[in-house]
């Protein structure tokens, strides 16, 4: 994920590595830069995308905190450990936006390989498995997930955003939007995996 440490900068703006939310300044002129994840998700359709080119990655991620306010996830991706918090967005955190459900915070951190290893064993189980592939179409960066284990079978396409309200042009291989589903957030899959949603 793409994430933005907190920014103290004297400029109208500072965005950190790809995005981030101006809030007002402090006392002292200061103005801060919010980590924000904006995000939406689309179902694969086919498989057209797939080209000689295109390289996955394995992730194994778990969850130390799991709750609909805020989550601590760790990541193994390749070979790089990462921590991450996310969490809600309240209404008067940031400006110039109208509505936050596509939006969270969201703070990302490069950990050791081995601890990263050792803390998913710390996490709540199953894990959640899925190969990463990274697609550039029309200008934009999508991620498309095929899960495996007990969400085998589910296929996703994750856009990342500036704003809720970017407009961007859908990929020939995606259909249904899921954005609004919580089913198919990964911290959702640990509880409610993809196997038991055709049992029910």
């Amino acid at each position: 994920m793409i994430t933005q440490k907190k920014s103290r900068t004297k400029k109208k703006s500072e965005w950190i590595f790809k995005k981030g939310i101006e809030s007002k300044s402090d006392s002292k002129g200061y103005l801060n830069t919010m980590a924000i994840e904006i995000e939406r998700k689309f179902l694969v359709s086919d498989n057209s995308w797939q080209t000689s080119d295109v390289k996955g990655r394995q992730i194994k991620q778990g969850y130390l905190k799991n709750s609909p306010e805020s989550v601590v996830r760790i990541r193994v991706a390749g070979e790089k450990g990462f921590i991450t918090v996310k969490g809600n967005i309240n209404n008067n955190q940031i400006q110039n936006q109208k509505n936050h459900t596509l939006s969270r915070l969201e703070f990302e951190y490069e950990i050791p390989l081995q601890d990263a290893r050792e803390m998913l064993g710390l996490c709540e189980k199953p894990l959640v498995e899925k190969i990463r592939y990274n697609i550039n179409f029309m200008g934009f960066d999508w991620s498309i997930d095929y899960f495996e284990g007990d969400n085998y079978g589910l296929i996703v396409a994750e856009i990342e955003l500036e704003t809720e309200f970017q407009i961007f042009e859908k990929p020939p291989w995606v259909c249904k939007e899921v954005s609004d589903d919580p089913r198919y957030l990964n911290s959702n899959l640990i509880k409610n995996p993809f196997k038991n949603w055709q049992t029910t």
